[in-house]
């Protein structure tokens, strides 16, 4: 399955489904079923420091109520439907603000997994079927 690593907390973002939307400087002809990985580094501000601090009060929020965040770890499948170029009413669902260059990738059907470790890399990447187990 094709796989794509994102920094937390925009991993767990899209596996609860606050996050619908993905933005990248890159596109793809890929459609289909999407292996959603967190990296093992932690978002450090990106592109604005809004959308950072909304990252933050999420990792505050998981932390207070003991709910754990894996890094490094695939964490769920999605239905990766459509590529557009970003605009202003992509922001919310994409949970950060418009940039040069952006590309929205919408996300539909996510599919809840049992969790496991995978080394991520930059692009898209593929990891073996048979390592998804669906919850």
């Amino acid at each position: 399955m094709k796989a794509l690593s994102l920094k937390q907390p925009y991993a767990e973002l899209i596996r609860n489904g606050s996050k619908t939307i993905e933005t990248r400087k890159w596109k793809t002809n890929y459609r289909g079923d999407l292996l959603i990985c967190s990296s093992l580094s932690k978002h450090d501000g990106g592109v604005k420091y809004k959308d950072f601090v909304q990252s933050m009060k999420l990792l505050n929020y998981y932390t207070k109520n003991n709910i754990k965040i894996n890094y490094g770890y695939a964490i769920c499948v999605v239905n990766l439907v459509d590529i557009q170029p970003m605009k202003k009413e992509d922001e919310k669902l994409a949970c950060c603000q418009i940039y040069d260059g952006a590309y929205s990738w919408f996300l539909e059907n996510i599919r809840q997994i049992e969790q496991f470790p995978v080394k991520g890399q930059l692009n898209l990447f593929n990891v073996y079927d048979k390592l998804i187990i669906y919850k």
